[in-house]
């Protein structure tokens, strides 16, 4: 579960004012559910979203270039080819400065199908050590006019030469970046994000040969009204993929310089159950700096490695799919499903989902606790329709396998609006999950991920 205080909460809290105000406002995780599709294939009237990346040979050469050089080969790529020039990078979490060259790629203006009031980032890269990237978002309001340059996130999937890390207090008093997330400031004033490119800036050791290796990069723009509760589906499987189960829990005091485990290791513990369900997992010498006993130490090598500095948690989505897509030959998005059609879809074609929900105790019978924020796994459906869950809030490895049921499950994801214990209007998550598959995925598979949007 996310902390209690976490900056995604405390937006939530402010936006909550706002709404019981009058104002139509989104929180920085809101999205909207609506009516499920027929069985088997994507919600057609599902939230508002668009989903783009660019990850082909053509994809990279149809950018701007200045530095970088596309490769091609199995799984094509960006890399530094040249240095562009250099600059010097004072790390805000160590205070150490350091000299770096670095190129660059701008993506082309992409027209969003849905005049977006939120979008969220997310990339796949190898950043050797010596090597980080940053990625960043500019977009074009409906009115004609430009944002900033937005800084989505500084990352390297090590720890030893930057510190991964969101940056705060970026605005223009029209929009914001609330850690992973573009933000339209006031969704009820009708301004919306029409169109955005994304720029990557690959930064290397001077005088090196070294060069991070960036496989794919996009975004997903949504818009939906806000609602409290969402139309009921009807169930279309009856399936179970077998993930495995790790707790949280179990982790709880472990390293406090990564959040301190337990309760805030939801998200890592998610990406590393979905991670291996693929047949990846750290090796012995990755873990070899985890101290000896601790159960599950794939878990805490999770956690490091998503860590995100500035927001001191784990919970960076963008961050926990890019690790995930660290491992052989994997990808990861970040996105936002309507309906439980929708992943019964994924599940029927192999593919868990992460996901992202709040609600009270008496809101998901057979929980045993309440969340401001938590993830979750998905991994299948009873023939009764309700969802079956690797839920890693459990005491033990053995209890992560939950079942919930199929109408409250649904509501308290898809929701993007809900009552706290103290009667406040609180954003919903509204639909966000994140999806990790093969980046050479069976013929099946490539065909839904396809009709996402992400392939």
């Amino acid at each position: 579960m996310n902390r209690p205080t976490s900056r995604r909460t405390v937006l939530t809290a402010a936006l909550a004012v706002a709404a019981t105000a009058g104002a139509a406002s989104f929180a920085a995780s809101a999205s909207a559910a609506v009516p499920a599709a027929p069985s088997g294939a994507p919600s057609t009237t599902g939230p508002a979203v668009d989903n783009r990346s660019w990850h082909s040979f053509v994809d990279w050469r149809s950018g701007s270039l200045a530095g970088t050089r596309p490769v091609a080969g199995r799984r094509p790529g960006l890399v530094i080819g040249r240095a562009e020039g250099s600059t010097d990078y004072t790390d805000p979490h160590t205070g150490t400065t350091s000299t770096w060259e670095y190129a660059s790629w701008t993506s082309p203006l992409h027209r969003s199908t849905v005049p977006a009031a939120e979008v969220i980032a997310s990339w796949n890269a190898d950043t050797p050590a010596g090597t980080w990237i940053q990625t960043e978002l500019q977009g074009r309001y409906s009115d004609g006019s430009w944002t900033p340059w937005y800084v989505m996130g500084r990352w390297a999937a090590g720890d030893g030469d930057i510190r991964r890390t969101s940056v705060d207090d970026q605005t223009d008093g029209r929009s914001s970046v609330w850690t992973d997330t573009f933000s339209v400031d006031d969704a009820a004033s009708g301004l919306r994000l029409v169109a955005y490119r994304l720029r990557l800036t690959l930064y290397r050791a001077p005088g090196s040969r070294l060069t991070p290796t960036v496989w794919r990069v996009g975004a997903m723009a949504s818009d939906v009204p806000d609602r409290f509760t969402v139309p009921a589906s009807t169930p279309g499987l009856a399936r179970e993929l077998l993930v495995p189960r790790y707790s949280q829990n179990i982790h709880a005091g472990q390293y406090p310089e990564y959040d301190n485990g337990g309760e805030a290791w939801c998200s890592p513990t998610s990406s590393q159950m979905i991670i291996e369900y693929w047949g990846r997992r750290p090796t012995a010498e990755d873990l070899a700096w985890v101290k000896p006993g601790l159960p599950d130490p794939q878990v805490c090598h999770a956690a490091r490695f998503t860590y995100d500095y500035q927001y001191e948690g784990c919970g960076n989505w963008p961050f926990n799919a890019a690790y995930a897509a660290t491992y052989d030959d994997m990808s990861a998005a970040v996105t936002r499903l309507g309906s439980l059609t929708d992943l019964e879809t994924l599940i029927r074609a192999g593919i868990p989902v992460i996901t992202s929900q709040s609600f009270l105790k008496e809101e998901l019978t057979g929980a045993g606790y309440g969340t401001s924020g938590h993830l979750m796994t998905v991994i299948g459906f009873t023939g009764d329709g309700d969802v079956i869950a690797n839920d890693p809030a459990s005491p033990s490895n053995e209890a992560v396998r939950r079942i919930y049921r199929r109408r409250e499950w649904e509501n308290i994801w898809l929701r993007t609006k809900r009552y706290d214990a103290n009667g406040q209007v609180r954003s919903g998550t509204g639909g966000v999950c994140y999806l990790y598959w093969p980046a050479k995925p069976a013929p099946s598979q490539h065909r839904v991920l396809k009709s996402f949007g992400l392939l």
